[in-house]
């Protein structure tokens, strides 16, 4: 008895059509295990994205210096004695623009404090920087102009704000021109910013922003919380990181006391993390095919005692062991790429809800889950159903007719 690979896949097709109950519960749980892998692979894959996009909004080519040193966390003898790591400063950053490398600098203080017009209060994040901030952030403004480019230790009375403090204190009234109280102080509002969201810890439409050393006065510091400095290029990344090392070093006696990180390294450090977490609940997801493989097992070992005659038939007929366990296979087969294949589509049906109730998430599964999703179903039908195979091809086929 010679059976082709058209024989075989009719065959196949006809004994999944016998027993429907059978088939869609079998169908049902590869395409559950699939879908499971695309959905959360989408899910961590959109995490990564998402998080590097906002990283990477911060600026471009861009080093970031903070004060002390991160080696200094935790007990050492500098903390012990009472000493803490010497502030940046104001005649720092001016110090950090000597490089024909640095593009521009934008040295940052943060605080909170009450901001008011006619009657109208709310606290804010008021944050102190220079004209340089706005095209280091890659900001827009919606009204008016940034903050002036004057000395950095020059105090001025100005301030942009958020689209959300606008609203909230002005309401319908013309912003620009008009004084609004920070703290003890008044300033005029110059400008507002066209920004919208979040972008690292920074909610544009509800910040105010004024000079760096007006915001010095409001928070009685002499101190500089970051420095943001861009590199002309970005192959003038890592000599800018070392210019600014020497030249702290340089005035702080001698003395290593800053953190000097680049937005490569952190981007790398963030996708780095996030990557191992898209693998980690793939991995948890493909169990589920494992479960999934271990029920095509066990049906199929059912389905095998169930047709135990026909089985018999065919072997009557003249199918050898080879073509027994072709046909068992070729049923598998076919089960698991059906069932791969709608697992596939309810995992990309689930991203996109996904999507549709976060717009700012990309939640979209990577070519290699869903590869590895579709391979592994397949696998995994052929794998678990190679013992029923076998069993149905040791069968007597005298007993087999006989029904035992």
């Amino acid at each position: 008895m010679a059976l082709h690979s058209p024989d075989i896949a009719w065959f196949s097709w006809g004994a999944l059509r016998g027993y429907p109950t059978r088939t869609v519960l079998m169908l049902l749980a590869m395409a559950i295990g699939v879908s499971a892998v695309v959905v959360l692979t989408s899910l961590g894959e959109g995490a990564r994205v998402y998080v590097i996009d906002r990283f990477a909004s911060l600026g471009t080519n861009l080093v970031i210096v903070f004060p002390g040193r991160s080696e200094t966390a935790g007990i050492n003898p500098t903390t012990m004695m009472g000493e803490t790591p010497r502030d940046l400063t104001l005649d720092d950053s001016l110090a950090l623009t000597r490089s024909y490398k640095v593009r521009r600098i934008a040295p940052i203080n943060v605080g909170a404090a009450e901001v008011s017009f006619s009657g109208r209060s709310r606290d804010v994040v008021v944050i102190g920087t220079n004209h340089q901030m706005l095209a280091i952030r890659h900001w827009d403004l919606s009204q008016g102009k940034f903050l002036p480019a004057i000395d950095l230790d020059r105090a001025s009375p100005v301030a942009v704000i958020g689209s959300k403090i606008r609203d909230e204190l002005f309401g319908a009234e013309f912003a620009l021109g008009e004084w609004l109280r920070i703290g003890d102080r008044r300033f005029r509002v110059i400008g507002v910013m066209g920004s919208k969201g979040r972008s690292i810890g920074v909610d544009v439409e509800e910040t105010v922003m004024i000079p760096i050393a007006s915001a010095q006065q409001i928070f009685n510091t002499s101190s500089v919380f970051r420095i943001l400095v861009e590199a002309k290029t970005r192959e003038g990344i890592e000599p800018v990181k070392q210019f600014i090392i020497d030249t702290l070093r340089q005035r702080h006696q001698g003395k290593e006391d800053v953190t000097v990180i680049t937005q490569d390294a952190v981007l790398e450090t963030f996708d780095r993390i996030l990557g191992a977490l898209t693998f980690a609940v793939g991995g948890i997801a493909a169990i589920s095919l494992a479960v999934a493989g271990i029920l095509i097992m066990n049906v199929m070992l059912v389905a095998v005692s169930q047709r135990t005659a026909e089985i018999g038939l065919l072997k009557a007929l003249g199918a050898s062991p080879r073509q027994i366990i072709l046909l068992i296979l070729a049923e598998a087969m076919l089960l698991s790429v059906l069932g791969a294949i709608a697992g596939f589509l309810l995992g990309q049906l689930g991203s996109w809800s996904i999507r549709y109730a976060f717009p700012e998430l990309p939640a979209y599964a990577p070519v290699w889950a869903i590869v590895v999703a579709l391979a592994v179903a397949v696998v995994t039908g052929l794998v678990f159903s190679l013992m029923p195979a076998r069993r149905a091809a040791r069968l007597d086929p005298v007993l087999a007719l006989s029904g035992r």
